[in-house]
């Protein structure tokens, strides 16, 4: 049950054969499966380096290193049919997409292609996802779609130069024929999300063009310097969209009228951003080993995420597999997570701990043993038994990364599958695990409800807004909508509980 954002792109897994060279590309924010040649895989991962220190650079907002589980994962799998099949989707046009998990953010993209100049349409598409993890991760405040999307599609088209120059804000050649053919958006429609959807139709439009221009003009056009930080200090203390537009733009005819102009300009400013501006870490290379290379396609569907039916099938070929590679630890832990989507948990933990006596430091073993751990524990005659022994995988995860988030949310989840009042220290776990995972929205909003339950409703409302505006959300977007306007009424040191009529149930995220 996983929240997916997609961006018109597609991801097929194509089965590998043997002697597929798949390479692990680590650095400081992405880990990259890629089967391409070393070379490329290290530039691409040099890239991606480069994209995240360029955008703090042009935001000034600098976040601290992820946590090693963290940070992006991103799996290169073929071409746009793979992505397509991948996805499993209604949306026939995808060609790559993005899913934000505490411990386990995953990103699955056609193959690299590597270019001087402006970006293939695959990287444009990683790129925008990127930016809106980037983002999330760097703000309290939550934005509307307009600017989330164009400040997303602003740093997409970024381009990496031979010398290794990066530049930030180019002209969304991408999106010119949206701009020039399709259902044009009014700047009033950008602003208020309730009038463009009463507008809307059926047809295509052109509003990510249009919130790319529209954000591009605030950014550079001298005359309007400083109405941005105005519109986004209004929208912080509290004033809608179309409010803090009006009051931090102007009349807003004439500001549509100069974003008309704006987009048939001959040119854009940009920043230029050269190599001593934009420093990044290390980026270590691995080959995988011949049996990780062959559980690749294994491993890919499962990191995406199987309905049980799916799990059935896939568990087969898992087993065949790992039958052949009994001693290699990666092909062991994907055979443990594959176990135990299919419901085998016992299997699961077997493959874990095969995986762990060859190598103790394959942090998804942990997990996967936990997880399963956790599945057996929930029909346990004792159950405080079975859940202090379902957390000893974690504690050990926690020596070796202690800034994991899986130890956290799973000793709080040991409280509530008992239906037991969590402790001060189960509180206290989330809300940390939600602080280095603000991307995962289910997280944010267990931590949000555990601050009401505790009055702290100040905090609350905080960490509820940036959900409440995503437009990705879905239900749980609109969920914190209602849970904000009850919480407006609520008195700060009083604590607060979602009526009787809420529908959502306490659960927290986590890699599954």
């Amino acid at each position: 049950m996983f929240r997916i954002l997609a961006l018109l792109f597609t991801v097929v897994v194509v089965a590998q054969p043997v002697q597929a060279r798949w390479y692990e590309a680590s650095s400081e924010h992405f880990v990259i499966y890629a089967d391409d040649s070393e070379k490329d895989v290290r530039r691409f991962a040099e890239d991606l380096e480069k994209f995240h220190a360029a955008m703090e650079s042009v935001s000034g907002r600098d976040l601290p290193s992820p946590s090693p589980s963290n940070r992006v994962t991103i799996f290169v799998v073929g071409d746009q049919d793979d992505i397509r099949d991948l996805y499993a989707g209604e949306n026939k046009n995808v060609a790559g997409f993005y899913i934000p998990r505490a411990g386990a953010s995953r990103a699955f993209v056609q193959d690299i292609r590597l270019k001087r100049g402006y970006p293939s349409f695959s990287t444009v598409i990683l790129l925008h996802e990127y930016a809106h993890h980037f983002l999330i991760s760097s703000s309290r405040y939550g934005m509307p779609r307009w600017l989330s999307e164009g400040a997303a599609e602003f740093y997409a088209s970024a381009s990496f130069e031979k010398n290794g120059t990066v530049r930030i804000g180019r002209p969304a050649e991408h999106r010119a024929l949206e701009i020039a053919y399709a259902t044009p958006v009014a700047v009033e429609e950008l602003l208020d999300a309730d009038l463009y959807e009463a507008r809307r139709g059926k047809r295509y439009d052109a509003f990510y063009g249009w919130s790319w221009a529209l954000y591009h003009l605030l950014i550079f056009d001298e005359n309007r310097a400083g109405q941005f930080s105005r519109y986004w200090m209004l929208l912080s203390t509290g004033s809608s969209s179309l409010e803090a537009g009006r009051e931090a733009f102007g009349d807003l005819s004439v500001l549509q009228r100069e974003l008309e102009r704006y987009v048939r300009q001959r040119s854009m400013l940009s920043f230029v951003l050269p190599p001593e501006k934009i420093p990044f870490g290390p980026v270590s290379i691995r080959e995988l080993s011949a049996g990780e290379a062959e559980m690749m396609e294994v491993r890919i569907r499962s990191q995406r995420g199987v309905s049980r039916e799916e799990a059935l099938e896939l568990v087969v070929d898992a087993r065949a597999i790992a039958a052949r590679y009994p001693d290699d630890p990666g092909v062991q832990t994907a055979l443990a997570e594959a176990e135990f989507d299919a419901g085998f948990d016992d299997a699961a933990i077997a493959a874990a701990d095969r995986a762990l006596a060859s190598d103790p430091s394959r942090v998804n073993a942990y997990v996967q043993k936990a997880y399963a751990l956790f599945s057996k524990a929930s029909e346990a005659e004792d159950a405080d038994a079975a859940y202090q022994a379902a957390m000893k995988p974690l504690s050990d995860l926690n020596k070796l990364e202690p800034d994991h988030p899986a130890p956290l949310i799973y000793y709080y989840r040991t409280f509530v599958e008992r239906g037991v009042a969590p402790s001060d220290l189960a509180r206290s776990g989330i809300l940390r695990a939600a602080q280095l995972s603000p991307f995962d929205m289910s997280l944010a909003m267990n931590a949000a409800l555990i601050q009401a339950a505790q009055g702290q409703i100040a905090d609350a409302k905080i960490r509820l807004h940036p959900l409440a505006m995503n437009p990705h959300g879905g239900g749980l977007s609109e969920q914190a909508k209602l849970f904000l306007a009850d919480l407006e009424t609520a008195d700060e040191g009083r604590p607060w509980f979602p009526g009787i009529g809420a529908t959502y149930a306490e659960d927290v995220s986590a890699e599954d």
